[in-house]
């Protein structure tokens, strides 16, 4: 795309090392209690000016490039927090998905975060206000501003930053199908009830995901196989994930499950301070 660059910024993914479902909030979204950890893997965000209407490209046709996508309204929201008049304007992104979609990563809220922060620097808003724009888009969207190992509480978006967990390699396996977090909501509800019995489980919602996707069972198991010190499926699904302690023991087991026929990527953690210096490239 032609045009002068003005940013280029990373958003990393996440996983999550546990998630607990703990009930019905009075809003209608759910209590959790989870922890979030970031991980190597990021999608790239290249920002240039060009001249005429705000756009958004991606490289990736199953992300939507139009006002659905997270990336493009937190550009109107910057703009706007910025005084600016009508709609962004004399800008595009250029958006470089390395994250898979529906897989429980964040990356469509990682993208947003990235973007918030990008804009926020080029048309000068505060951070306070940028964060506040994220918690509006969505839940997720303010651990982006975080990185590293953090509890986050309520929707999960009340952040207690941890100390940062020590360095892992990490086995992701992406199934062929996608599953939407209103979904895995929706099936936890239905099969667990609102009396929510302590699951005592890694991640509440894996159960009830795996019942109808069985593969997720299935993939957990085999990266325990394979070695992994904690394996579980992150957010609502569906990517599954282990953890290994060398490089070299999370790529055997990589090729183990691909071999068997699975999508794997091997990446590592990210703490928090290499996190937010990495962002911006």
């Amino acid at each position: 795309m032609i045009g002068r660059p003005l940013a280029r910024v990373r958003a990393f993914a996440k996983i999550n090392r546990s998630l607990e479902v703990l009930g019905v909030r009075a809003d209608g979204f759910h209590e959790l209690r989870t922890v979030f950890q970031s991980i190597a893997l990021h999608d790239t965000l290249a920002i240039r000016a060009v001249p005429g209407a705000f756009q958004l490209t991606c490289d990736d046709p199953g992300c939507p490039a139009d006002r659905s996508n997270l990336v493009w309204r937190a550009a109107e929201q910057v703009w706007k927090a910025a005084g600016r008049r009508g709609v962004p304007r004399d800008v595009s992104i250029q958006l470089t998905k390395r994250i898979p979609l529906q897989a429980g990563l964040g990356g469509g809220s990682s993208d947003a975060a990235a973007a918030l922060r990008a804009f926020g620097r080029l048309w000068r808003v505060k951070p306070d206000h940028l964060r506040a724009i994220g918690s509006s888009l969505g839940a997720d969207v303010p651990y982006f501003f975080e990185g590293g190992t953090v509890l986050g509480l309520d929707r999960g978006d009340l952040l207690f930053p941890l100390v940062d967990a020590p360095r892992a390699w990490v086995v992701l396996v992406i199934p062929s199908f996608g599953v939407s977090t209103k979904d895995a909501f929706a099936w936890f509800d239905r099969d667990v009830g609102p009396k929510r019995p302590a699951l005592r489980a890694i991640n509440d919602l894996q159960a009830v995901v795996a019942k109808r996707h069985p593969e997720i069972g299935r993939l957990v198991r085999a990266l325990e196989r394979a070695g992994a010190q904690h394996a579980a499926m992150t957010g609502a699904g569906s990517a599954v994930f282990g953890l290994f302690s060398t490089r070299t023991a999370a790529q055997r087991a990589a090729s183990l499950l691909s071999k068997r026929g699975s999508r794997t990527i091997v990446t590592r953690t990210v703490d928090r301070a290499a996190c937010q210096a990495l962002a911006v490239t």
